[in-house]
C-alpha cells in the first residue's frame, strides 16, 4: 500500500516544490523578513499536500478515462503507471488526493485565520486549481498551459512569501513570473509524447490544437522570455546582479532546443530533451536561490 502511495504522488517529482518554497523563505530572508521555523513547516507542509493532491487527481481520473492504457509511459511523462498495475487500488489513489486536499484547505483555513481574509484570493484559486486541473481545465490549450506556472509561480511562491512575512514587491513578482514561465513549459514538453492519447479522452492542449513544430516555437519563446525578464529585472535593480547567472544556463537551453528539433525531424525519442528539461526547470530557481542567499542588498 505505502509503494502505491508513493508511486500516485509521484514523490520523485516532489522536489520542485522543496524547491520553490526554500526559493520563498531565501527570498523573504533577503527582504528582511524574521522567518520562524513552525510557520515555514506549516507553509512546506501546505505546498507538498497540494502538489500530492494534484498528482494523485491526475493519476485517478486518467486511470478511470482509460487514459493510462492509451499512453506510452516515459520516466517524465504519461503518469507513474501504478494504477494500471494495480488497479484495486484506484479507490486509495482517490483518497489518498481527497485526504491531501482536505489537508491543504485545513492549513489555509488556519493561515487565512492569520493573515486575514485576503489570504482566500490565493487559498480559493489553488483548490479549484488542484481538484479541476485534471478534468477541466486539459480541455482548455489557454488554461492547461498556464495552470503549473500559476500554480507554482503564483499561488505557492507568492503565496509562501506573503506567509513568511514579506512583502509582495516589483522583484518578488518577477521571480513569480519567471517560475510561472519555467513550470509551464516543463508541463508543455511533457505533452508532446502524449499527443494521440490526450486526444482520444478528450483534452484540446496546446500541442493538439497548434501541433508539435508550432507548439515547440512557443516553447523555445517561453525560455527566451525567462532569460529576458531576468535581464531587465537587474538592469531595473528589481533583483540583484547576482542573478544573472542564471544566464550561465543558456548553454543547457540551446542543447536543448537543438535535441527537440533533432526528435521532430527525425521522429525520434523525446525522452533526452524532457530530461534536460525537468533539469532546467530545477535549476534555474537553484541559481535564484543561490544568488539571493549570497546577495546582502535588499531588493525593491
Amino acid at each position: 500500500m505505502f509503494k502505491v502511495l508513493l508511486g500516485v504522488s509521484r514523490w520523485n517529482f516532489l522536489s520542485l516544490t522543496l524547491l520553490t518554497i526554500a526559493l520563498a523563505a531565501v527570498r523573504a530572508r533577503y527582504q528582511g523578513a524574521e522567518i520562524q521555523q513552525p510557520q515555514l513547516g506549516l507553509v512546506l507542509l501546505l505546498a507538498l499536500c497540494a502538489h500530492i493532491s494534484v498528482n494523485a487527481f491526475n493519476e485517478y481520473f486518467d486511470f478511470r478515462s482509460g487514459l493510462d492504457l492509451l499512453t506510452s509511459r516515459t520516466p517524465f511523462s504519461g503518469g507513474s503507471g501504478t494504477l494500471p498495475q494495480q488497479p484495486a487500488y484506484a479507490g486509495a489513489a482517490l483518497l489518498l488526493a481527497l485526504v491531501t486536499l482536505l489537508l491543504v484547505i485545513g492549513i489555509g483555513l488556519y493561515l487565512t485565520w492569520q493573515l486575514g481574509g485576503k489570504a482566500l484570493w490565493i487559498g480559493i484559486p489553488g483548490v479549484l486549481l488542484l481538484y479541476g486541473y485534471t478534468q477541466y481545465l486539459q480541455r482548455s490549450p489557454l488554461l492547461c498551459l498556464l495552470a503549473p506556472g500559476v500554480g507554482f509561480g503564483v499561488l505557492m511562491f507568492l503565496g509562501a512569501l506573503w506567509a513568511l512575512g514579506a512583502q509582495l514587491t516589483a522583484g518578488a513578482a518577477v521571480i513569480a513570473v519567471i517560475l510561472l514561465l519555467l513550470c509551464s513549459n516543463l508541463l508543455l514538453l511533457n505533452q508532446f509524447p502524449d499527443v494521440e492519447a490526450d486526444r482520444q479522452v478528450g483534452r484540446r492542449h496546446l500541442p493538439i490544437v497548434w501541433g508539435l513544430a508550432t507548439s515547440a516555437k512557443l516553447f523555445a519563446a517561453l525560455y527566451l522570455l525567462v532569460y529576458l525578464l531576468l535581464s531587465l529585472a537587474v538592469w531595473f535593480a528589481l533583483l540583484p546582479w547576482f542573478c544573472l547567472s542564471v544566464l550561465l544556463t543558456l548553454p543547457v537551453f540551446l542543447l536543448l532546443w537543438h535535441r527537440i528539433n533533432q526528435a521532430l525531424q527525425q521522429n525520434t525519442d523525446l525522452v533526452p530533451a524532457l530530461a534536460l528539461n525537468v533539469l532546467l526547470v530545477h535549476l534555474c530557481p537553484l541559481l535564484l536561490l543561490l544568488a539571493l542567499y549570497g546577495s546582502k542588498t535588499p531588493a525593491v
